[in-house]
């Protein structure tokens, strides 16, 4: 029988080689619409589909041009069989060994027209049969398969590579689709999350390695996500590990909060050093200075445009302390201070991510468990919770008190929890951060020792309640005048009590913020 390669791609690029190498290989080759004017025009013999189908080019808007019991029945029938052997004989049917089609990116015009069918059938049943057919999705697999049927080694080991890749790629494409009629239909209620979920994600680099030098990673996005993650850029330096994106993520997460200048600095997914300031310059100063030691080998995150004042903070950071950083990520940074930067430390790496959205494109927030994903709300809209605060001591706060409060618990919430942080008094910056501790006094103990004599008249924030009065009792021995905690412990009362007697204010949030 004669052997037929059926080729309808989207992305065209190389397959006029391909074409040829298949022609050469002595395959037919059918095809549809646009791909077939393009290997038209370049002089390559091509048998239009409806030849093969009897289904008129445009009928239904072309909604059926592929679509037919001849062409599935061509990739489908299983010519180890006799029967099916036979019967394609009998019928007419061709032998369709070889089909060429990728999908339009639903991304760039979603909508109920741009939902291929004739497409995903087409894959769907070459990826079935590839023992008997190659299923061809990637335009880099063309160079490789091309030179592996010249020489006749067509395995089954690239049949089945090549099948496993056309079931990602169908996946990827109907998860865009699901994702689209989800968004026009969003859940009323927290409770009607999807039964079944798939989530489109695309590489878009490999990395230098994963959280250590021993694991391999790559980075993975979502199709139209506003994530500035998306978008990262590098200017110069090291290629980022996977550590740097998560501490990266993490220092965006932080800065996001903020409506004016905002620096953080990261180390392990958690904040070392968190500021606002009048202009970045100021905010990247007080956010190193908030703990230079753990600074060292530190990721800075800004959300402005770093600007050459800006970037002598990292250059002085390297000169007097002789403290390194290993990223900058900024959305934006001007020309004299990359100079600067790149005659800082030759192996930092400088990455832009462009303009911090205000909202996400995204509904949930994911954490993925080695085969679990956990799908929550955003931890977003913490302003929301300010008018619930409640004044629990004799004691009052200030007003300068309360607006520190609002500034700590932003900066609380972007910690690995169980976390406790003192904020100055007066400035809008940390002076002690205690992270990811199993017992909150622990945390307690490792923030106001951090701040040390600089927690005389400091403010403590705790991401969730006190069970017991010990931290309030170990804040006031370090001069701690206010506090800022969840409430709602059993042990209120104790809590409250021990602040009265220490002529501490207390003001409880009634909003957990832990971090994991």
């Amino acid at each position: 029988m004669e052997k037929f390669a059926l080729v309808s791609v989207y992305d065209k690029t190389g397959i006029g080689n391909l074409a040829k190498v298949l022609i050469g290989c002595g395959y037919k080759i059918i095809s549809t619409g646009g791909t077939y004017d393009v290997l038209k025009k370049a002089g390559i013999e091509v048998i239009p589909i409806e030849e093969i189908t009897g289904n008129p080019r445009d009928a239904f808007d072309g909604r059926m041009k592929t679509i037919s019991f001849q062409i599935e029945s061509g990739i489908l029938y299983d010519r180890k069989n006799p029967d099916h052997v036979r019967q394609a004989q009998e019928l007419k049917i061709p032998q369709i060994d070889i089909v060429v089609c990728n999908l339009y990116p639903f991304e760039q015009n979603p909508g109920i027209e741009t939902i291929d069918v004739g497409g995903p059938t087409m894959i769907r049943a070459a990826a079935k049969n590839n023992e008997n057919v190659l299923a061809v999705v990637d335009p880099e697999d063309y160079e490789r398969l091309g030179k592996l049927m010249e020489m006749g080694q067509i395995g089954e080991k690239t049949r089945k590579e090549l099948a496993a890749k056309a079931f990602y790629h169908l996946s990827f494409y109907d998860s865009q689709i699901g994702n689209y009629f989800s968004e026009r239909n969003l859940p009323a209620s927290r409770q009607e999350y999807p039964k079944e979920l798939t989530l489109p994600m695309r590489k878009v680099n490999d990395l230098r390695y994963g959280e250590n030098p021993h694991q391999a990673g790559a980075l993975y996005v979502m199709p139209k996500t506003n994530s500035p993650i998306s978008k990262l850029r590098k200017l110069w330096g090291r290629d980022l590990s996977g550590t740097n994106v998560g501490d990266i993520y993490s220092g965006l997460e932080t800065v996001r909060q903020f409506s004016k200048a905002a620096a953080c600095v990261i180390k392990h997914l958690s904040p070392c050093g968190i500021a606002t300031g009048k202009d970045s310059r100021d905010a990247l100063d007080l956010a190193v200075k908030a703990d230079p030691v753990s600074a060292f080998g530190g990721v800075i995150v800004i959300n402005q445009e770093m600007n050459l004042e800006t970037a002598k903070i990292v250059a002085m950071f390297k000169e007097e302390s002789e403290g390194n950083i290993d990223i900058v990520a900024v959305p934006s940074i001007t020309d004299d201070a990359l100079e600067l930067l790149k005659n800082t430390r030759k192996s930092m790496g400088v990455y832009t991510f462009g303009e911090i959205p205000n909202t996400r494109t995204e509904n949930w927030d994911l954490k993925y468990f080695a085969g679990a994903l956990l799908l929550q709300d955003f931890d977003d809209n913490i302003e929301d919770s300010f008018k619930d605060w409640e004044i629990v001591t004799k004691l009052k706060p200030t007003k300068q008190q309360l607006e520190q409060m609002k500034f700590g618990i932003k900066a609380v919430k972007s910690v690995k929890s169980n976390s406790v942080i003192v904020i100055d008094k007066e400035i809008p910056m940390t002076r002690g951060i205690g992270s990811g501790q199993t017992s909150r006094v622990g945390a307690t103990k490792i923030s106001l020792e951090q701040a040390g004599n600089l927690a005389k008249g400091a403010i403590l924030i705790s991401d969730s309640f006190f069970p017991f009065d010990d931290s309030v009792r170990l804040a006031a021995k370090y001069g701690i005048s206010a506090i800022l905690q969840q409430g709602g412990s059993v042990n209120d009362k104790l809590s409250i009590e021990a602040a009265d007697e220490l002529g501490i204010a207390m003001v409880f949030s009634k909003r957990r913020s832990f971090r994991h």
